[in-house]
């Protein structure tokens, strides 16, 4: 299953994204976690220190690697140099798979281990002072939207990805790649604004919003977040003394969390799990293919020097069951 938590910067999505990720790896799941935000925090959130945290490998300093890897012997793209974010996979295309081991996951991923358990790690590395007037972030989260467009996961399998905060994400298709979204809001008007806009994007798309109600003091909280969001509310959390010593760097052990939040992480999970049943492959390949014309106009083309509507390979659907490529 693939998921997202977005919201606005301060929300609390890296926080609960973490949570979520330590409550799956302690039920055994297999889990690949990314940050996909500017602000790079979920590997701190997940326990390691500075110094670990800053020496992750960068995915997006490692964009020709996962290039070269993932076009396989797809025919119809010519080299690594015309591929963008948004090239879909076709025939001869290399496939990603959560429990595997791969070049992309050796160059890009490390093992993170969570009081026994254990989850890969990827980040797409921080924006720093030689990106400043020369490129955006989308050029670094891309090579997170090319890996999940060539990812084949399944059932009781975890892809958990913290986003860029606010409605960055809709400056790609990336925000179609997953299964269900959380978007943790708090209960103010601020914290529903991006709900708002996530909303009237995502409409279109099929995409499975759920909202997450963050710094809950009481049920004057949850009736505001209702009232603004209806029956997308699915949880609320409140006050954990847990989070608070894991800000501190001193997080107890995971089976320490309160039980109040602990039931909510298992109504994520559950909320999650129910989407496997909705899935369109056939639908996924088309968004695939609709964002990747629409960059391919804009701006594609233009800077690769190719026709990159020649990419796509109108016989392939992305599913389950298909054989590696090797």
């Amino acid at each position: 299953m693939k998921i997202a938590f977005v919201g606005k910067g301060g929300s609390g999505k890296t926080t609960l994204s973490s949570l979520f990720i330590r409550h799956l790896a302690a039920a055994g799941a297999p889990v690949v976690a990314i940050d996909a935000d500017i602000n790079q925090h979920l590997a701190a959130a997940l326990g390691l220190d500075e110094d670990k945290a800053s020496a992750l490998p960068a995915m997006g300093e490692r964009l020709r690697l996962i290039k070269e890897y993932l076009r396989g012997s797809n025919r119809r793209i010519a080299s690594a140099e015309t591929m963008i974010k948004t090239t879909p996979p076709g025939e001869g295309s290399r496939l990603l798979r959560v429990r595997e081991n791969n070049p992309v996951y050796d160059a890009c991923a490390r093992t993170v281990e969570l009081d026994g358990d254990a989850v890969r790690l990827m980040v797409t590395g921080p924006f720093t002072d030689a990106d400043l007037g020369v490129a955006c972030y989308h050029s670094k989260t891309g090579a997170v939207e090319l890996c999940l467009n060539h990812l084949l996961d399944g059932r009781d399998e975890y892809v958990v990805v913290d986003m860029t905060a606010g409605s960055d994400s809709f400056a790609s298709g990336m925000f179609t790649r997953f299964d269900i979204t959380f978007l943790v809001a708090e209960p103010t008007r601020k914290g529903v604004s991006v709900y708002r806009q996530y909303k009237e994007y995502a409409r279109d798309f099929g995409v499975v919003l759920k909202v997450v109600g963050n710094k809950v003091q009481g049920q004057d909280d949850i009736d505001f977040l209702r009232a603004e969001v209806g029956d997308d509310l699915l949880v609320t959390v409140g006050h954990s003394d847990w989070v608070r010593s894991m800000e501190k760097g001193r997080p107890p052990r995971f089976e320490f969390l309160e039980d109040a939040n602990r039931r909510s992480l298992r109504v994520l999970q559950v909320a999650a799990d129910a989407t496997y049943e909705l899935r369109d492959w056939e639908r996924y390949t088309r968004q695939m293919v609709h964002f990747h014309l629409r960059n391919a106009t804009s701006w594609g083309n233009e800077r690769t020097g190719a026709d990159l509507a020649a990419q796509i390979d109108p016989a392939f659907v992305l599913r389950e069951g298909l054989v590696a490529a090797v």
